[in-house]
Protein backbone atom coordinates (compact mmCIF):
# COMPACT_ATOMS: atom_id res chain seq x y z
CA UNK A 1 0.00 0.00 0.00
CA UNK A 2 3.07 2.56 0.96
CA UNK A 3 4.40 1.59 -2.61
CA UNK A 4 1.41 2.41 -4.36
CA UNK A 5 1.22 5.98 -2.30
CA UNK A 6 4.39 6.66 -3.39
CA UNK A 7 3.80 5.84 -6.84
CA UNK A 8 0.79 8.60 -6.69
CA UNK A 9 3.00 10.81 -4.90
CA UNK A 10 5.34 10.94 -7.84
CA UNK A 11 2.70 10.96 -10.01
CA UNK A 12 1.14 14.02 -8.29
CA UNK A 13 4.50 15.66 -8.54
CA UNK A 14 5.58 15.01 -12.17
CA UNK A 15 2.03 15.68 -13.66
CA UNK A 16 2.10 19.33 -11.86
CA UNK A 17 5.81 19.90 -13.01
CA UNK A 18 6.74 22.32 -16.06
CA UNK A 19 9.51 19.66 -17.22
CA UNK A 20 6.51 16.90 -17.59
CA UNK A 21 4.91 19.59 -19.78
CA UNK A 22 8.41 19.92 -21.93
CA UNK A 23 8.91 15.74 -21.96
CA UNK A 24 5.23 15.24 -23.24
CA UNK A 25 5.20 17.67 -25.82
CA UNK A 26 8.68 16.67 -27.07
CA UNK A 27 7.88 12.34 -26.72
CA UNK A 28 4.28 13.66 -28.73
CA UNK A 29 6.04 14.81 -31.38
CA UNK A 30 8.81 12.14 -32.01
CA UNK A 31 5.75 9.72 -31.27
CA UNK A 32 3.79 11.56 -34.35
CA UNK A 33 7.41 11.62 -36.82
CA UNK A 34 7.92 7.90 -36.01
CA UNK A 35 3.81 7.39 -37.26
CA UNK A 36 4.61 9.66 -39.75
CA UNK A 37 7.68 7.55 -41.25
CA UNK A 38 6.18 4.38 -40.54
CA UNK A 39 3.29 4.91 -42.56
CA UNK A 40 5.44 6.20 -45.68
CA UNK A 41 4.91 9.89 -45.31
CA UNK A 42 0.95 9.85 -45.84
CA UNK A 43 -0.29 13.58 -45.54
CA UNK A 44 -2.62 12.06 -43.45
CA UNK A 45 -1.14 11.17 -40.81
CA UNK A 46 0.47 14.37 -40.20
CA UNK A 47 3.37 14.26 -37.01
CA UNK A 48 1.94 17.81 -35.87
CA UNK A 49 -1.66 16.91 -36.01
CA UNK A 50 -0.81 13.46 -34.21
CA UNK A 51 1.54 15.18 -31.33
CA UNK A 52 -1.61 17.97 -30.51
CA UNK A 53 -3.86 15.25 -30.10
CA UNK A 54 -2.12 13.14 -27.97
CA UNK A 55 -1.27 16.50 -26.11
CA UNK A 56 -4.59 17.44 -26.06
CA UNK A 57 -5.52 14.06 -24.04
CA UNK A 58 -2.87 13.46 -22.01
CA UNK A 59 -2.94 16.94 -19.98
CA UNK A 60 -6.90 16.63 -19.57
CA UNK A 61 -6.53 13.20 -18.32
CA UNK A 62 -4.18 14.18 -15.55
CA UNK A 63 -6.05 17.70 -15.48
CA UNK A 64 -3.12 19.95 -15.47
CA UNK A 65 -4.23 23.74 -16.07
CA UNK A 66 -3.15 24.94 -19.76
CA UNK A 67 -0.96 27.32 -17.25
CA UNK A 68 1.66 24.81 -15.94
CA UNK A 69 1.52 23.00 -19.28
CA UNK A 70 2.62 26.20 -20.86
CA UNK A 71 5.20 26.46 -18.45
CA UNK A 72 7.18 23.99 -19.70
CA UNK A 73 6.13 24.42 -23.20
CA UNK A 74 7.73 28.14 -23.35
CA UNK A 75 10.70 26.67 -23.72
CA UNK A 76 10.42 25.71 -27.31
CA UNK A 77 7.19 28.92 -27.51
CA UNK A 78 10.86 30.63 -27.12
CA UNK A 79 12.64 29.24 -29.85
CA UNK A 80 9.64 30.65 -32.50
CA UNK A 81 11.54 34.52 -32.20
CA UNK A 82 14.67 32.60 -33.64
CA UNK A 83 12.55 30.56 -36.17
CA UNK A 84 11.03 33.75 -37.47
CA UNK A 85 14.51 35.37 -38.10
CA UNK A 86 15.92 32.44 -39.76
CA UNK A 87 13.54 32.77 -42.28
CA UNK A 88 16.24 35.48 -43.97
CA UNK A 89 17.94 32.45 -44.63
CA UNK A 90 15.68 30.44 -47.37
CA UNK A 91 15.00 34.30 -48.72
CA UNK A 92 18.68 34.63 -49.32
CA UNK A 93 19.59 31.37 -50.66
CA UNK A 94 16.44 31.57 -53.02
CA UNK A 95 17.02 35.21 -54.67
CA UNK A 96 18.53 33.21 -57.50
CA UNK A 97 15.60 31.31 -58.74
CA UNK A 98 14.03 34.26 -59.14
CA UNK A 99 15.17 35.53 -62.05
CA UNK A 100 13.04 33.95 -64.04
CA UNK A 101 10.36 33.10 -62.30
CA UNK A 102 9.80 36.43 -60.33
CA UNK A 103 6.33 37.68 -62.22
CA UNK A 104 4.40 34.39 -61.69
CA UNK A 105 6.03 33.79 -57.78
CA UNK A 106 4.87 37.13 -56.97
CA UNK A 107 1.79 36.93 -58.61
CA UNK A 108 0.86 33.78 -56.33
CA UNK A 109 2.42 35.20 -53.37
CA UNK A 110 -0.45 38.49 -53.70
CA UNK A 111 -3.21 35.86 -54.90
CA UNK A 112 -2.62 33.27 -52.48
CA UNK A 113 -2.55 35.78 -49.48
CA UNK A 114 -5.52 37.58 -50.40
CA UNK A 115 -7.46 34.57 -50.80
CA UNK A 116 -6.42 33.33 -48.06
CA UNK A 117 -7.51 36.59 -46.12
CA UNK A 118 -11.37 36.87 -48.10
CA UNK A 119 -12.26 33.44 -47.87
CA UNK A 120 -11.80 32.53 -44.49
CA UNK A 121 -13.46 36.01 -43.25
CA UNK A 122 -16.59 35.70 -46.14
CA UNK A 123 -16.94 31.81 -44.91
CA UNK A 124 -16.48 32.53 -40.99
CA UNK A 125 -18.96 35.69 -41.48
CA UNK A 126 -21.94 33.66 -43.38
CA UNK A 127 -21.48 31.14 -40.53
CA UNK A 128 -22.37 34.04 -38.20
CA UNK A 129 -19.04 34.55 -36.39
CA UNK A 130 -18.40 37.87 -34.76
CA UNK A 131 -15.50 40.42 -35.14
CA UNK A 132 -13.70 38.97 -32.69
CA UNK A 133 -13.53 35.84 -34.75
CA UNK A 134 -13.27 37.02 -38.03
CA UNK A 135 -10.31 39.88 -36.74
CA UNK A 136 -8.85 36.64 -35.67
CA UNK A 137 -8.35 35.17 -39.02
CA UNK A 138 -6.95 37.74 -41.32
CA UNK A 139 -2.81 36.77 -40.13
CA UNK A 140 -4.19 32.78 -40.13
CA UNK A 141 -1.75 31.83 -43.49
CA UNK A 142 1.57 33.46 -41.89
CA UNK A 143 3.28 31.79 -40.49
CA UNK A 144 2.69 31.83 -35.82
CA UNK A 145 4.98 34.00 -34.55
CA UNK A 146 4.60 37.05 -37.27
CA UNK A 147 0.84 36.11 -37.33
CA UNK A 148 0.42 36.38 -33.20
CA UNK A 149 2.52 39.99 -33.76
CA UNK A 150 0.23 40.50 -36.55
CA UNK A 151 -3.08 40.22 -34.61
CA UNK A 152 -1.23 41.96 -31.91
CA UNK A 153 -0.80 45.20 -33.86
CA UNK A 154 -4.45 45.16 -35.30
CA UNK A 155 -6.01 44.69 -31.77
CA UNK A 156 -7.04 40.70 -32.12
CA UNK A 157 -6.56 37.68 -29.81
CA UNK A 158 -3.30 36.58 -30.75
CA UNK A 159 -4.44 33.23 -28.81
CA UNK A 160 -7.38 32.75 -31.29
CA UNK A 161 -4.92 33.74 -34.49
CA UNK A 162 -2.50 31.44 -33.37
CA UNK A 163 -5.07 28.33 -33.28
CA UNK A 164 -6.31 29.29 -36.37
CA UNK A 165 -2.36 29.20 -37.88
CA UNK A 166 -1.94 26.11 -37.13
CA UNK A 167 -5.22 24.46 -37.87
CA UNK A 168 -4.50 25.93 -41.33
CA UNK A 169 -1.00 24.58 -41.48
CA UNK A 170 -2.05 21.12 -40.24
CA UNK A 171 -4.72 21.02 -42.64
CA UNK A 172 -2.77 22.83 -45.53
CA UNK A 173 -0.22 20.25 -45.30
CA UNK A 174 -2.61 17.01 -45.12
CA UNK A 175 -4.95 18.37 -47.89
CA UNK A 176 -2.31 19.67 -50.01
CA UNK A 177 -1.06 16.77 -52.06
CA UNK A 178 -4.30 16.05 -52.58
CA UNK A 179 -5.13 19.13 -54.00
CA UNK A 180 -1.86 19.92 -56.02
CA UNK A 181 -2.60 16.20 -57.46
CA UNK A 182 -5.92 16.97 -58.88
CA UNK A 183 -5.06 20.26 -60.49
CA UNK A 184 -2.36 18.02 -62.58
CA UNK A 185 0.18 20.55 -60.93
CA UNK A 186 4.04 18.55 -61.01
CA UNK A 187 6.48 20.74 -60.86
CA UNK A 188 8.46 20.97 -57.06
CA UNK A 189 8.85 24.74 -57.16
CA UNK A 190 5.10 25.35 -57.52
CA UNK A 191 3.85 22.56 -55.43
CA UNK A 192 6.35 23.90 -52.84
CA UNK A 193 5.51 27.50 -53.47
CA UNK A 194 1.18 27.01 -53.16
CA UNK A 195 2.30 24.82 -49.84
CA UNK A 196 4.31 27.45 -48.68
CA UNK A 197 1.86 30.81 -49.14
CA UNK A 198 -1.37 28.22 -47.63
CA UNK A 199 0.49 26.35 -44.93
CA UNK A 200 3.49 28.20 -43.91
CA UNK A 201 5.89 26.49 -41.28
CA UNK A 202 4.32 23.14 -41.00
CA UNK A 203 3.37 22.85 -44.75
CA UNK A 204 6.90 23.91 -45.53
CA UNK A 205 7.89 21.00 -43.19
CA UNK A 206 6.10 18.55 -45.12
CA UNK A 207 7.58 20.02 -48.39
CA UNK A 208 10.96 19.47 -47.41
CA UNK A 209 10.23 15.73 -46.39
CA UNK A 210 8.95 15.14 -49.77
CA UNK A 211 11.76 16.60 -52.04
CA UNK A 212 14.55 19.64 -51.52
CA UNK A 213 13.33 21.61 -53.89
CA UNK A 214 10.03 22.10 -52.93
CA UNK A 215 10.75 22.52 -49.54
CA UNK A 216 13.38 25.32 -50.68
CA UNK A 217 10.50 26.86 -52.55
CA UNK A 218 8.09 26.56 -49.66
CA UNK A 219 10.05 28.32 -47.18
CA UNK A 220 10.82 31.41 -49.35
CA UNK A 221 6.92 31.80 -50.08
CA UNK A 222 6.72 31.61 -46.30
CA UNK A 223 9.16 33.80 -45.61
CA UNK A 224 7.73 36.55 -48.36
CA UNK A 225 4.31 35.82 -47.39
CA UNK A 226 5.51 36.78 -43.61
CA UNK A 227 7.22 39.84 -44.36
CA UNK A 228 4.54 41.37 -46.74
CA UNK A 229 1.25 40.48 -44.71
CA UNK A 230 3.18 42.02 -41.81
CA UNK A 231 3.00 45.29 -43.71
CA UNK A 232 -0.28 44.70 -45.57
CA UNK A 233 -2.15 43.23 -43.24
CA UNK A 234 -2.83 45.87 -40.46
CA UNK A 235 -3.95 48.13 -43.60
CA UNK A 236 -6.46 45.44 -45.21
CA UNK A 237 -7.46 45.38 -41.61
CA UNK A 238 -8.12 48.88 -41.11
CA UNK A 239 -9.55 49.28 -44.53
CA UNK A 240 -12.45 47.00 -43.74
CA UNK A 241 -13.07 47.48 -40.48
Amino acid sequence: MSEKHSIVEIWVYLSGSPLFALFITLAAYQLGLWIYKRTKQNPLANPVAIAIILVASLIQFVEMPYSTYFEGAQFIHFLLGSATVSLAIPIYRGLSSLKNRSLPLLASLVAGGLVSIFSAISIATMLGADASITGAMYPKSVTAPIAMGIAERIGVSPTLTAIFAVTTGILGAILAPFILNALGMKAWWQRGFAIGIGAHGIGTSRAFSIHPEAGGYASLAMGMNGIISAVAIPIIYHLFN
